[in-house]
């Protein structure tokens, strides 16, 4: 089913590497019934041990092509590459399941903590001291199967969150970009109140110098009419000042009249 898979150049020799071992995983688990040495069998697993942790980081690699590819595949594409590297995860935790069962045959009195990372479950602190020879064959691959179930729930759980995160960045997207019109608004509007403040200023220093200019013409006409006022008084008071010319328009006053009266009656007849 791979073999059919649009795969790049760099996914083709990945996923190449990773079937070698597999197929070097198989051979060296069937010479491994064949060894009757518990030295040699010890030294054998620990060379297959050796591949399954290069298995373990070429799956890393073939699913960082896989991410940085898939905006360039199809999704149906993408979904039989995602299908094609859980089936590697899973052979490669069949053959951890079949090391561990050797290694109880061969009477070692603890399971080695191997850490299978890309799709494998994180073993507890009490199934890594735990002693082999208290685990059937049965059990060991009943304990693989469900680190295989717990891989397979995780990798649910990660794309949840993925999905979760992608739906909180679109609305953290749009919420920013309500804010930066609203705040794009409150710009114009303080720009037309701040041209509205200066109107109003001009405004208020043109009235006030047309107030102040008012109040200069008032005084000045306040003062002619205290002159005008000043001299009629003193004409009045003394007509036969010289020194005061006459106001336009005002009558002179009236000379003293003087009555001519006849000393002798003789005048009279």
């Amino acid at each position: 089913m791979a073999t059919n898979l649009p795969m790049t150049p760099e996914l083709e020799q990945i996923h190449g590497e990773i079937r070698d071992h597999f197929r070097a995983l198989s051979n060296g688990f069937q010479r491994l019934d064949k060894i009757k040495d518990s030295h040699r069998q010890s030294s054998q697993l620990e060379d297959l041990t050796q591949k399954m942790r290069e298995c373990k980081r070429l799956i890393k690699e073939f699913d960082r092509e896989i991410k940085d590819g898939e905006g360039r595949n199809s999704q149906e594409v993408n979904k039989q590459l995602n299908d094609e590297k859980q089936s590697m995860i899973k052979e490669l935790n069949s053959y951890v399941a079949l090391r561990k069962t050797y290694m109880n045959t061969i009477g070692n009195k603890k399971i080695e903590l191997f850490d299978m990372g890309a799709g494998a479950g994180e073993p507890t602190a009490e199934e890594n001291v735990k002693l082999a020879s208290e685990m059937s064959n049965q059990e060991l691959i009943k304990e693989g199967m469900k680190q295989m179930d717990e891989t397979d729930q995780a990798i649910e759980r990660s794309k949840q969150v993925v999905q979760q995160t992608l739906e909180v960045g679109t609305q953290t997207a749009t919420t920013l970009k309500g804010q930066t019109e609203q705040m794009g608004r409150i710009v114009n509007e303080l720009d037309s109140i701040q041209f509205s403040i200066k109107k109003a200023s001009q405004l208020v220093k043109e009235i006030g110098r047309k107030v102040a200019t008012d109040k200069c013409i008032m005084l000045f006409l306040f003062l002619i009419v205290c002159g005008v006022i000043a001299i009629i008084v003193v004409k009045i008071v003394n007509p036969n000042n010289k020194d005061i010319r006459d106001i336009p328009g005002l009558a002179p006053p009236a000379q003293t009249r003087r009555l001519l009266y006849v000393r002798n009656r003789e005048h009279f007849d």
